[in-house]
């Protein structure tokens, strides 16, 4: 078989954290595959390739049995959380958490908060600094953590606590990953457990009408979620409920000012395409990694069980063979799906919520400062694989 093409790119690199679509370019004019040499990992730009990685049961998320590592000593409480994540698992363990996630999560349920949502916008802008300030700070950090704190039912003054938990715990993710990350990581994943184990005591006594209590409720086949399964997808709801939400906010924001995009595209007929541009344009998510469970042939490559591929969301979003002129952000063209909640098994259950966000904040942002407009050059956050801006300074 042909040897994959090889290119080097640091992830860390700043020229890359601020613009890492060039390389995509790159990678994508080397074929469907590339090995990326700083990950040893095989990756892909195709959009084809990444749907259907996405939707084959011969990839998935857990590490084959005979390619597990013993965890190290100080890293064992942060996986210990892991393992009850459905994120990281795969059926039948994966289907039945999910199952029961979702008699929790529910369509009506998120709908519901629309109302919510829309008054905790204007709360926020009303209290916007005069001057210059940072959007993120003021608005796009607190909305989607307060959104999923009342949700869950956990105290909205939280929300600081929540924040620095989550982007310690995300950067056992990141490139650049160092002992001190990690030991950060599981300080924060001590401190979350902590505080959600005493959430789900309080909620076992004395239920309430929040979706811990409605996750603890939740029951299929005669099966509900443990303890330890319980805190594992709250916190896997906060996390992923406001970080992949607030990375949207920020570089959606900028997009939509750096192209003098009309107020018209986040009218009400409008915004639900926009949305979905400013999610393909620029994602909050550019990596997601899979295994192969079996020898498979994927676009003319071949992986082996226990090979692992690198999908390149954001790069996909980009693949001149989906979208017509895919570098050009367009919130008027015909909406297609996107790769930035991924497909198949592991869709993002929190999606229908961040849409919901973004299609109701946005519209308020720029009714509420119909002159925004950037006073500093955005800068985006050195978080790879992730990807969005480390401040967003703007003013009325």
């Amino acid at each position: 078989m042909t040897a994959l093409p090889v290119l080097t790119q640091s992830p860390t690199d700043p020229a890359f954290v601020q613009n890492p679509y060039p390389f995509y370019e790159r990678a994508r004019a080397a074929g469907p595959f590339f090995l990326w040499s700083e990950y040893g990992l095989t990756c892909t730009t195709s959009a084809a390739a990444v749907g259907a990685i996405f939707r084959d049961r011969r990839f998935g998320r857990e590490e084959p049995e005979e390619l597990r590592r013993p965890i190290p000593h100080h890293l064992a409480p942060f996986y210990a959380v892991e393992a009850h994540s459905m994120l990281e698992l795969e059926p039948p363990h994966h289907t039945r958490l999910r199952n029961l996630v979702l008699r929790a999560f529910t369509s009506r349920r998120i709908a519901a908060m629309g109302p919510e949502i829309e008054a905790l916008c204007h709360d926020l802008a009303d209290r916007f600094p005069e001057g210059p300030f940072d959007l993120l700070e003021h608005f796009g950090q607190p909305l989607p953590v307060t959104v999923i704190a009342r949700l869950l039912g956990v105290p909205e003054e939280m929300g600081p606590d929540l924040l620095a938990w989550s982007n310690a715990m995300v950067g056992m993710y990141q490139a650049g990953r160092s002992r001190a990350s990690e030991d950060a990581a599981v300080a924060a994943t001590g401190a979350f457990v902590a505080f959600m184990r005493g959430y789900v005591e309080e909620r076992r006594a004395r239920p309430a009408e929040d979706l811990i209590t409605s996750l603890i409720a939740a029951e299929t086949e005669g099966e509900r979620l443990t303890t330890d399964e319980l805190i594992a997808t709250c916190i896997l709801l906060l996390n992923a409920g406001h970080e992949a939400t607030v990375h949207s906010i920020g570089n959606g924001v900028k997009t939509l000012i750096g192209t003098r995009t009309p107020a018209a595209a986040l009218a009400p007929g409008a915004v639900e395409p926009t949305v979905e541009e400013i999610l393909r344009y620029d994602p909050p998510l550019h990596m997601f990694t899979r295994w192969a469970y079996e020898d498979i042939e994927v676009m003319g490559h071949g992986f082996a069980r226990g090979d692992r591929v690198a999908l390149l969301l954001a790069a996909a979003n980009r693949d001149p063979g989906m979208w017509d002129r895919p570098d050009r952000f367009l919130p008027g063209r015909v909406a297609k799906p996107n790769t930035s909640f991924g497909a198949g098994l592991h869709f993002c259950v929190g999606a229908p919520l961040a849409r919901l966000e973004l299609q109701i904040a946005l519209p308020i942002l720029f009714a509420r400062l119909p002159n925004l407009r950037l006073a500093a050059p955005p800068a985006y956050a050195d978080v790879y694989h992730f990807h969005g801006l480390r401040r967003l300074m703007v003013q009325g």
